[in-house]
């Protein structure tokens, strides 16, 4: 299997996980590594310790990345308000770079020369994973068992974990009724009863929101202060940025908002259906498309409109560290320089409702566009600009 001796695997010390980190020490004989990140995904992670430790795994690698997760990718993708397919806060997609870019710099700094993930061979995952370490680091070997093994089933997994006595929760013991994945931007369900697109899903599939019909009567009322395109605080109290996301998804999931029912196009060729749940996601593009109507230039937000599809797609895709991307969150953070200011929302039974917006570097001009008398706009211009505009369609009527 290769000259391998030593290997860093993105380990959450679930089921798979745990059957991976276990073959990998039976088929490559080498010495495994271990990295479970905190992105916020709610779950203990020192169980993982010591799962990892009864492997007789060294060195282990438990890092809380909040902070970095939400200033250095959540951020600047909101930046761009970016959407897969017009509707996907891309909330697993843009933890992918994170993770990789982490077990990199560990692979560096434990002297290994592969790393692992737990990705499947037929998602978009193992297409994030590995095109971000390649980037990272064009000579790392990267493993994915679940495209080598012959475990190709859920029991098969739990034949090897128990000839192994690798320790099963009991709500492993059945199939599973859907795969979940968190982190402090969204959760991700999909699978077994979701797979068919009409059967609507029931709502123990939420674990993030309310629903909108048992969520509160009376509407929550916030406001998102911001600078240079970053929230920054909410309701007046500056925040951290991992502490904005945290209470927008307070105050968004208590108000039924987030909920997206979605079949995707995957990268790898195939439709699949998922159900996210992004409440704070999706109060802050709201708020952050808000603020920018009135500190954007028309032609900078139209320009950053055209250019967004692209740059999701780039995300979507696991081309984060790619120089088409890099190239496009340079425009992008130049775009909100002065994207600064208050929004007010009220949020209301699933909906986010913008009602107020105000910046000390505002565009808006009330004297301008006031239907009372003004002395600063002579309505006689626009004759001659409409006329000028009208030109070339005057000229092909004729012709046609």
């Amino acid at each position: 299997m290769g000259d391998i001796k030593k290997v860093v695997l993105a380990y959450s010390g679930g089921l798979d996980t745990s059957v991976i980190l276990k073959w990998l020490q039976e088929t490559y004989n080498c010495e495994v590594v271990t990295f479970t990140a905190d992105l916020g995904q709610g779950e203990e992670l020192e169980p993982a310790r010591k799962k990892a430790e009864m492997f007789g795994v060294k060195d282990i690698f438990i890092e809380d990345v909040r902070e970095e997760f939400v200033r250095d990718f959540v951020f600047p993708m909101f930046r761009a308000n970016a959407l897969y397919e017009g509707v996907y806060l891309l909330g697993t997609s843009i933890a992918r770079p994170l993770i990789s870019k982490r077990l990199i710099e560990i692979a560096r700094e434990t002297g290994a020369d592969a790393v692992a993930h737990g990705a499947t061979g037929k998602g978009n995952d193992q297409v994030r994973f590995e095109l971000s370490c390649y980037a990272l680091n064009p000579g790392i070997r990267v493993i994915a068992p679940w495209r080598e093994w012959d475990l190709t089933s859920r029991n098969r997994l739990i034949e090897f974990a128990e000839k192994h006595q690798i320790p099963i929760a009991k709500d492993k013991r059945g199939d599973a009724p859907f795969s979940v994945d968190a982190n402090l931007l969204h959760t991700s369900s999909e699978g077994k009863e979701m797979e068919d697109p009409w059967v609507a899903p029931g709502e123990h599939v939420y674990s993030r929101t309310v629903s909108p019909m048992d969520a509160p009567d009376v509407a929550t009322e916030i406001t998102v202060e911001f600078e240079r395109g970053d929230a920054i605080g909410i309701n007046g109290v500056r925040l951290s940025p991992a502490e904005v996301l945290t209470k927008l998804n307070e105050l968004g999931g208590a108000n039924g908002i987030g909920r997206l029912d979605l079949v995707e196009n995957r990268f790898v060729g195939m439709k699949s259906r998922g159900i996210y749940e992004t409440p704070g996601g999706t109060i802050l593009l709201a708020a952050h498309r808000a603020i920018e109507s009135i500190t954007l230039d028309r032609g900078a937000m139209h320009l950053k409109d055209e250019l967004m599809p692209r740059y999701a797609e780039l995300i979507y895709n696991g081309f984060w560290f790619s120089p088409e991307r890099e190239m496009l969150q340079a425009l992008i953070d130049k775009s909100q320089t002065h994207v600064e200011g208050t929004v007010r929302l009220s949020l209301y039974k699933g909906n986010v409702i913008v009602t107020g917006r105000e910046s000390p570097k505002s565009l808006y001009s009330l004297a301008h566009v006031t239907f009372e008398e003004d002395s600063v706009y002579d309505q006689h211009d626009a004759a001659g600009f409409i006329k000028l505009n009208a030109l070339r369609l005057k000229l092909l009527s004729k012709q046609r």
